[in-house]
């Protein structure tokens, strides 16, 4: 099992949900964790709780989904760290109105923008030093939605996600070489403030059932420690009470 201490972690979505959690997972772990997100009070919170926690925290505030914002980025961890060896992509968002008879498409856009531009962007932004490190791990939180479909995550999110599958395939085909991996993690419905933006919000006991940040950071813990000679190329992960089997039977 490899050893964190040391490593530039670069999490994107890092103000919220999976992203803050797994920033305070590495920090934990003695990462130097970079946070980027929109919001550049609330990635301050974290970044002290990632202090607190025996990481070190640096915000760098982006929208993803911009062109030229994550290179940017990358420049600024450069400047300081002279590495970058992990990148992790929480960033992700979802709208109310789902389904193509509310179809709007300055909402499809932003979907995709955040969802699969973000990660696109991002991954092209690394690639090069991790290239020059000949070491490099990206991992990308895409979505059972992406993999299975699904009753409730609609037609722009289940677009994005299963395309971040798709590019995280193409990473791992193309770059190999460089001993650069990609994972691509497709969880079910996990308990996070996306969950708010549904038309039926969850229930307090569905959303207790549901999958929590922490368990995902757990797991993205777990992918950061494997052998720079293992890469697992795709985890998918659900609730034991999945909702997505309730509508279907």
């Amino acid at each position: 099992m490899s050893t964190l201490k040391g490593k530039v972690v670069w999490i994107t979505g890092a103000s919220s949900g999976v992203g803050r959690a797994t920033a305070v997972a590495f920090g934990d772990a003695g990462a130097t964790v970079v946070l980027s997100g929109r919001n550049r009070v609330r990635l301050e919170q974290v970044a002290e709780i990632v202090d607190a926690h025996g990481g070190a925290g640096l915000v760098v505030p982006i929208d993803v989904g911009e062109p030229g914002h994550a290179q940017t980025a990358v420049v600024s961890i450069l400047e300081r760290y002279k590495r970058l060896d992990i990148l992790i992509n929480c960033a992700g968002i979802n709208i109310p109105n789902r389904w193509w008879r509310d179809f709007e498409a300055k909402s499809w856009q932003q979907v995709i923008n955040t969802n699969l531009s973000g990660v696109a962007f991002t991954t092209a932004a690394v690639l090069p030093t991790m290239r020059l490190q000949h070491d490099g791990l990206i991992i990308n939180i895409s979505s059972w939605a992406g993999r299975f479909n699904s009753a409730f995550a609609g037609t722009a999110y289940i677009s994005a996600k299963s395309a971040v599958i798709a590019l995280s395939e193409s990473t791992n085909r193309q770059e190999f070489p460089s001993n650069i991996r990609c994972t691509c993690i497709c969880p079910g419905e996990i308990s996070t403030p996306i969950m708010l933006a549904r038309a039926t919000k969850p229930s307090d006991a569905d959303l207790a059932r549901m999958l929590q940040p922490e368990d995902i950071a757990s797991l993205v813990l777990f992918v950061a420690h494997a052998p720079s000679h293992m890469c697992l190329n795709e985890v998918v992960v659900s609730p034991t009470y999945n909702r997505e089997f309730v509508r279907a039977s």
